[in-house]
C-alpha cells in the first residue's frame, strides 16, 4: 500500500487529475475500476475521482509494490526534466519568492515553445528553478511550472512565472478577470497630444498569422478595447507612450495602433516597414513595462536599450 498526502501544489485540483499523473501507465478506466473497488480511497472513504483535493488529504493505494511501480512507471527517468537541466537559466528576474517569479523577457525570444527545438523563456525558467533545488524530478511529473501570460516573440517585458499550482491558478484568475492592471510602453509613429481610449473588434487569420481591425463586429471578430497616453514628444514626428492593455487579444496592441495611423517602430508585420529600415531598426519598441496587483503591488521593468537611441 502507497499513502500519498497532499501537498500545497497538489491541491486545489480534481482527483482523477491527480490519480492520473501519479499511476502515468494506468489507463483512465482502470483508475476509475479501482476507485469503485475502493483499491484507492480519499481519507480512508471511497471516492469517485470528481472531488477537489486539498492540503493535508490523504491517498490511499492499495497495490502491490511491483503494481504500483508498472503503473507509476517506476524508476524510470524523465528525458524531458533533464533536458531542461541542460538548458540556459540566465534570466532577468525582477521579483522572486516562493511562489512566482516575474521575469523581464528580453525581444527575440519566444514565451514559450511552437516546436521541440524551441528554447523559450519558460524552459529558462523550470531550468532556473532545477538549478537552484527547487524543483525535483519527482514533482516534475506532478506538476510542471510554467509562465501565466504570453508576449510576443518581439515583445520584451514582464513575464509571470508560477512556481506552484495555487499561484498559477491565483495568477490566472487574476489575468483572465483583469483585476491587475498591465502597461506597456512602446514608440510609435506620429505625434499624439492627448490620452485616448479605442474600441473595435480584432479578426485573426490563422494561417497568416496575423489580425485585422474594424469598426465593425463579424462571425469571427472579438471586441477590443485599448487605451493610451503621450509620454513624451520625440523627434522625427515619433511619441513615447504608454499603453493600458484593457482586453488581451493576440496582436492588439501593434495592430490597433496600426489601425488608427500610429504604428510602433520597428513592427514589420503591422507597422510601417520603409521608416524601419529607414532608421535601421533592427525590433519592434512594444515594452511590457509594468504590473500591479489588486493588493497594490506593482512591478516594473526598465525599458531596455534600443528605446534609448530615441528618447
Amino acid at each position: 500500500m502507497k499513502e500519498l498526502k497532499i501537498n500545497e501544489n497538489d491541491s486545489n485540483q480534481r482527483f482523477d487529475k491527480f490519480l492520473k499523473r501519479v499511476l502515468s501507465e494506468a489507463s483512465t478506466s482502470f483508475i476509475y475500476k479501482m476507485l469503485r473497488k475502493k483499491n484507492i480511497t480519499l481519507n480512508d472513504k471511497k471516492a469517485d475521482g470528481s472531488e477537489k483535493l486539498n492540503t493535508g488529504d490523504v491517498v490511499k493505494i492499495w497495490f502491490s509494490d511491483e503494481t504500483f511501480e508498472k503503473m507509476s512507471g517506476g524508476e524510470k527517468s524523465d528525458p524531458l526534466y533533464h533536458s531542461l537541466k541542460s538548458i540556459a537559466s540566465d534570466i532577468n528576474i525582477i521579483h522572486e519568492d516562493n511562489d512566482m517569479i516575474i521575469i523581464n523577457k528580453p525581444s527575440g525570444i519566444k514565451s514559450q515553445k511552437d516546436s521541440e527545438d524551441d528554447i523559450s523563456i519558460n524552459e529558462m525558467a523550470i531550468s532556473y528553478m532545477i538549478k537552484k533545488g527547487e524543483l525535483s524530478e519527482e514533482s516534475f511529473k506532478h506538476f510542471h511550472p510554467s509562465i501565466c501570460n504570453r508576449l510576443d516573440r518581439n515583445t520584451s517585458g514582464l513575464i509571470l512565472f508560477a512556481k506552484n499550482l495555487p499561484c498559477a491558478q491565483k495568477l490566472g484568475k487574476a489575468l483572465k478577470e483583469r483585476s491587475c492592471i498591465k502597461m506597456y510602453r512602446a514608440i510609435v509613429l506620429g505625434d499624439i497630444k492627448e490620452p485616448q481610449e479605442i474600441d473595435g473588434y480584432l479578426s485573426k487569420d490563422e494561417a497568416t498569422n496575423k489580425v485585422t481591425i474594424s469598426s465593425k463586429p463579424s462571425d469571427d471578430s472579438k471586441p477590443i478595447q485599448t487605451a493610451y497616453r503621450p509620454i513624451k514628444k520625440l523627434a522625427n514626428d515619433m511619441t513615447l507612450i504608454e499603453i493600458h492593455l484593457i482586453t488581451g487579444r493576440t496582436h492588439q496592441i501593434r495592430a490597433h495602433l496600426a489601425s488608427i495611423g500610429h504604428p510602433i517602430l520597428g513592427d514589420n508585420k503591422y507597422g510601417n516597414t520603409i521608416i524601419n529600415k529607414k532608421y535601421k531598426i533592427k525590433g519592434q519598441l512594444l515594452h511590457a513595462y509594468s504590473i500591479e496587483f489588486e493588493d497594490g503591488e506593482k512591478y516594473v521593468a526598465d525599458l531596455p536599450g534600443g528605446f534609448n537611441v530615441y528618447i
